[in-house]
């Protein structure tokens, strides 16, 4: 188990890990990955296993960071999207054992510097474990996400039970995929209808009949269909 060390300021180790990663990069991966994300964000052209790795390393070499919370908003204030990826994945290790409030920063990080990438992670690994630790705030962060226009914070709302299996909330699940049918950002009725998809893994048959009753964008039931 590696323990905060103390030592490091947030933003010292926030330039730090921007130095490592620094060392090992690939201005031509960077131009690819920067190309696959249409240009929103600048690389090191880090591939994610050796990002990975490369956490692990500056990890057990400075530990984890006292002040988490105060840290990955330093790494997230830089412009490099692998930082952003170590800083969502540093929040994604220490998920179960989070305060409640830190739903608070997970809402930032949804809504600053916001693509699908981070996204789909954000909802599943942290809102969703964040949600299961701490069932009494999901109806309160679930009405706001949908209320806010905000299509990532919506995307949220539907993706967060992703991988809860027979923990899901169908009723939840269910309502919000009706709530949302007539939006017309991509993002969230592909959303609807990958929810859709991963909860039939568990209950096929309830998840077909929804969508034969239902009035879906034809994406949404494309994909909440893919399978059958």
């Amino acid at each position: 188990m590696v323990k905060n060390t103390g030592i490091m300021t947030p933003k010292a180790y926030a330039k730090a890990l921007q130095g490592f990663f620094a060392q090992n990069a690939d201005a031509g991966e960077a131009q690819g990955m920067a190309d696959y994300m249409k240009n929103r964000f600048v690389f090191f052209g880090i591939k994610a296993p050796l990002r990975k790795q490369l956490g692990k390393q500056f990890i057990k070499q400075h530990g984890l960071p006292a002040d988490v919370e105060a840290t990955v908003r330093e790494l997230w204030k830089l412009p490099q999207r692998e930082v952003h990826y170590f800083a969502q994945e540093l929040c994604g290790k220490l998920a179960k054992k989070a305060p409640p409030e830190r739903l608070g920063l997970y809402e930032e990080l949804i809504t600053t510097h916001s693509w699908w990438d981070s996204i789909d992670y954000i909802s599943q690994h942290l809102c969703g474990v964040h949600l299961l630790v701490y069932p009494e705030l999901k109806t309160k962060a679930v009405k706001k996400w949908v209320k806010s226009n905000n299509i990532w914070l919506m995307r949220t709302a539907l993706l967060f039970q992703m991988p809860y299996k027979k923990q899901t909330d169908e009723k939840l699940l269910f309502d919000l995929c009706r709530e949302m049918a007539a939006e017309e950002d991509f993002f969230v009725r592909k959303a609807i209808g990958w929810a859709l998809r991963q909860y039939a893994r568990t209950e096929p048959r309830r998840v077909k009949e929804f969508v034969e009753k239902t009035a879906l964008s034809p994406l949404s039931r494309k994909e909440a269909l893919k399978h059958f």
